[in-house]
């Protein structure tokens, strides 16, 4: 797990400092900071269970907004090509936005959730 997390934290970091440019920085680079912290703090055996289940609320709480209310993700998979996601790097319409955001949280919550089962069985199984 140590190599997943450091593998992961790297990656949040990236992300964190690629979201710069980004039309709405104040809002992802604390998102991928928050995981990237989880994940350091994972690999030096802490799991605050409180702040693991914060990430996962928030996380899921905005991939349901922007499934749900927002609605592009739906366009995007109704109306598009796969490929029109990754065609450009930049976003001229609003679901090419909206589900690369999605992804980015769905890979956000897999890799919590894969943390968050861990702490668990480790808090269940007696040493």
């Amino acid at each position: 797990m140590k190599i997943f997390n450091g593998l992961f934290c790297a990656l949040f970091v990236v992300s964190a400092a690629l979201q710069y440019n980004d039309e709405d920085p104040f809002l992802w680079i604390p998102i991928y900071l928050y995981a990237a912290w989880l994940c350091y703090l994972a690999i030096n055996k802490r799991y605050p269970a409180k702040g693991y289940l914060l990430g996962l609320v928030v996380y899921v709480g905005y991939a349901i907004y922007l499934l749900l209310i927002r609605h592009e993700v739906i366009y995007w998979f109704e109306h598009e090509r796969a490929s029109a996601l990754v065609q450009r790097m930049e976003a001229d319409q609003p679901w090419i936005e909206e589900t690369r955001e999605l992804g980015g949280l769905l890979i956000l919550i897999i890799v919590l959730g894969i943390n968050w089962i861990g702490f668990r069985k480790k808090v269940v199984t007696p040493s």
